[in-house]
């Protein structure tokens, strides 16, 4: 594991610096990366110290995958304010774009070794009633027949084949017109989702 964090640890709270210094390192190295003993290598602090804040490697990358819903969570919340004209498809672009920005993270999200506790408890797709965010499904799973799991599978879809590259971006290629206009086709195909 590189050990070359930018900002290294000198005070303040040492858990939020932890998680920003993995987070970085998910990114670059993928979760295979992950050590607590490197980490704290990696943020300037004693080996012993990650394990104040964290049990073990398992509750670090539960942890991880917590802040990446938040930060999901906040992206997604912000949707309705910009009062889009296609909420669902503006909600599905950002999802799709949120695993593109964010690849290593949203594998770590939606893994199945984490506790599916993990997530906020808000709805994907979106009601009326509900907070426009994250996914229930992931803390509640739901049969692949329930209408409410349709987009949800769309759009998920989409991001892992993008992130696997099955569906390849061209050079030049306007990458999030792409997305919008699969988002926007694909939940054209869906059952309407929003009830009064």
């Amino acid at each position: 594991m590189s050990t070359s964090i930018n900002a290294p640890y000198h005070h303040g709270n040492l858990r939020r610096a932890l998680l920003e210094a993995a987070l970085i390192i998910l990114e670059r190295e993928g979760e295979a990366g992950l050590g607590l003993r490197d980490l704290a290598r990696a943020v300037g602090v004693s080996a012993a110290a990650p394990y104040r804040h964290f049990d073990g490697r398992a509750a670090l990358l539960e942890a991880l995958a917590v802040t990446g819903f938040q930060r999901f969570t906040a992206a997604m919340e912000a949707i309705p304010l910009a009062n889009p004209p296609d909420l669902m498809a503006a909600m599905g672009k950002t999802y799709v774009l949120f695993a593109l920005d964010n690849a290593n993270l949203f594998r770590l999200m939606f893994s199945p070794q984490l506790k599916r506790t993990a997530a906020p408890a808000c709805a994907w797709p979106p009601t009326r009633r509900s907070k426009p965010c994250a996914i229930s499904a992931v803390a509640t799973p739901r049969p692949a027949a329930s209408p409410r799991s349709r987009p949800w599978a769309r759009v998920h879809g989409l991001a892992v084949l993008l992130l696997d590259g099955q569906i390849a971006i061209r050079a030049g290629e306007d990458t999030e017109a792409l997305i919008a206009e699969i988002v926007r086709t694909s939940l054209r195909l869906a059952p309407a989702i929003l009830p009064v």
